[in-house]
């Protein structure tokens, strides 16, 4: 939804459970835009965007497209078919009912599949191999998988997604890691001068490589791997998911959370959100209660947090909560992205856009660490706001004439 005076959207009303609001690009792209300055693109932006799938997966097995999203302007649910055609869904129940099938039959090995984007939509292209993915609807929304819950019926399911946004403003379409990671798959964006944008690519052989290497860090990190009856690894879990799931400690963080949040009881953290607005900082400082206030420059209080746990770091979330407003998101989005990272209490000007200093202590975010390294530009989404500094698998364009998934090869 249109978000001034900067970001082009704010997060989507559409829901990915019951009750939980869904975050389109996973980080919510709010992060990225105040990082750097927004100029609208006002040229022609098409009705409708093409969007080529491309199979080089080299994997077997029928593929199964959905184009499900909200639509901006009414704040509508619903679903898209081949031909760009947006159908509001039809109402749910409690217990959530089956939803319509509106797969999409994707390309073969070797093949393109061309899907049409309707401007005003807002959500995701999920993608699986073999089995369809189930869907259900309540009255107030769409139950999406959530594959970290053991009943769910798409626990075993081999699929993924990617994210968008595209409105007047252009196309937003990322790859995203923030839940898990499972297929492989780039995002790319063509702009009317026919110069291509892509991101999300793997190292040769990185969907092994990310595997084995989360299998082989220790602690509960194995316990976020997925293997399916039939010995396929189905997909690794983020840390934040496996709590939810029940598999990784509640409690990882924590030492670390306490002895970054301690050092500023002495010295000050300075934040400086805006890349494009070096001169607008805040600086925190925690108190006895626990709490870290920030001051602006004239001395006022304009953001306090208490001291988070590891499930609100992890999730971008609870106490690290960020609204989309002007000072208490950007500060929360920079905090949360400095836990991951592990440069919080040893870097105290934040954020760092140095990517040779993140992930470098022993507690940190193995999971994010382990995407990042197996990507060929070292951009991914690894946790809600990775687009903090930039480092987001994300392209962009404000006037595409087309947009892209390539299923790449494992």
């Amino acid at each position: 939804m249109p978000y001034p005076p900067r970001r082009p959207h704010s997060r989507t009303p559409w829901k990915s459970r019951p009750g939980k609001a869904f975050r389109p690009l996973a980080a919510v792209i709010a992060s990225l835009l105040v990082l750097a300055p927004f100029s609208p693109v006002r040229a022609a932006v098409r009705d409708v965007l093409p969007l080529h799938v491309a199979n080089e997966s080299g994997r077997t097995g029928q593929v199964h497209l959905y184009i499900v999203g909200t639509d901006i302007d009414t704040g509508r649910l619903g679903y898209v078919d081949e031909s760009g055609t947006f159908t509001p869904w039809p109402a749910g129940s409690i217990p959530p009912s089956p939803a319509p099938d509106v797969s999409i039959s994707g390309p073969a090995g070797g093949a393109t599949r061309t899907l049409r984007v309707p401007r005003g939509l807002s959500g995701r292209v999920y993608f699986s191999f073999g089995e369809k993915i189930r869907f259900f609807l309540t009255p107030t929304g769409l139950v999406q998988p959530a594959p970290w819950n053991p009943g769910d019926p798409n626990h075993d399911v081999l699929f993924d997604w990617s994210e968008f946004t595209y409105n007047d403003d252009g196309l937003w379409l990322n790859s995203s890691q923030v839940d898990m990671f499972s297929i492989p798959h780039s995002v790319a964006v063509t702009n009317g001068a026919g110069s291509t944008t892509r991101t999300g690519v793997l190292v040769t052989n990185g969907r092994e490589r990310i595997f084995n290497a989360v299998q082989g860090q220790a602690g509960d990190w194995t316990s976020l791997i997925t293997t399916r009856s039939d010995g396929l690894r189905l997909r690794v879990l983020s840390p934040a998911k496996g709590i939810d799931a029940g598999v990784f400690s509640p409690a990882y963080l924590d030492g670390y959370i306490s002895s970054a949040w301690n050092t500023y009881r002495t010295r000050a953290l300075t934040v400086v959100p805006f890349q494009h607005e070096p001169q607008k900082r805040f600086t925190g400082r925690t108190g006895a209660d626990d709490v870290m206030r920030f001051t602006d420059g004239t001395g006022a209080t304009v953001a306090s947090f208490e001291k988070p746990g590891t499930k609100d770091v992890l999730g971008c979330d609870g106490r690290l909560h960020a609204p989309n407003d002007a000072v208490v998101g950007p500060i929360a989005r920079t905090l949360c992205a400095a836990f991951h990272r592990s440069t919080l209490g040893h870097l105290h000007t934040q954020p760092t856009y140095d990517s040779g200093q993140f992930y470098t202590r022993d507690v940190t975010d193995h999971y994010s660490r382990i995407v990042h390294e197996n990507m060929v530009d070292g951009r991914a989404y690894g946790f809600a706001f990775d687009d903090v500094g930039g480092f987001e698998s994300l392209v962009h364009d404000g006037s595409p004439s087309s947009a892209a998934i390539g299923l790449t090869p494992w």
